[in-house]
């Protein structure tokens, strides 16, 4: 199969502050855990500084059902731009996909994921389930920081 990576977007109304949302997700990761339980049950700074390029997380977390671990390196930070990107270094994902990257952009009123993939063959499915896993998360990410 030929190498070709794919895009599959979500995106979220936020009606916090863009600049509040963006250094949630830059500095406050780990918070995830008490604000959607359900979904995230660990992250966890394993190398480098909290809001750092470079940084590696542990993130440990249930998409479809499905308890999944991925060890995740923060790549870029533009903080002028609002956009981090993550890249999936080990863990679950990559049984499924060769590469796995997500791309998080902050605007005034949106949050937008953006997951880059290569299928790790041909029956791989495009990671659809992150669509609501990630609307969720910024729905109430959202709702935490205006009343926080």
């Amino acid at each position: 199969m030929a190498n070709k990576v794919e895009t599959l977007v979500a995106s979220a109304a936020i009606k916090c502050p863009a600049d509040k949302f963006y250094n949630f997700f830059k500095f406050n990761m780990s918070d995830i855990v008490k604000i959607f339980p359900a979904a995230f049950t660990g992250v966890e700074l394993v190398q480098g500084e909290e809001g750092a390029v470079g940084s590696i997380k542990i993130w440990h977390y249930i998409v479809g059902a499905i308890p999944t671990t991925a060890k995740v390196l923060t790549e870029a930070i533009d903080d002028a731009a609002k956009i981090m990107t993550f890249s999936t270094l080990e863990g679950d994902l990559l049984q499924v996909y060769k590469s796995f990257k997500a791309t998080l952009s902050v605007n005034d009123g949106l949050a937008k994921w953006s997951f880059e993939y290569e299928k790790a063959t041909i029956l791989s499915p495009p990671p659809q389930l992150y669509v609501p896993l990630v609307v969720t998360l910024c729905t109430l990410v959202d709702a935490y920081l205006l009343i926080n």
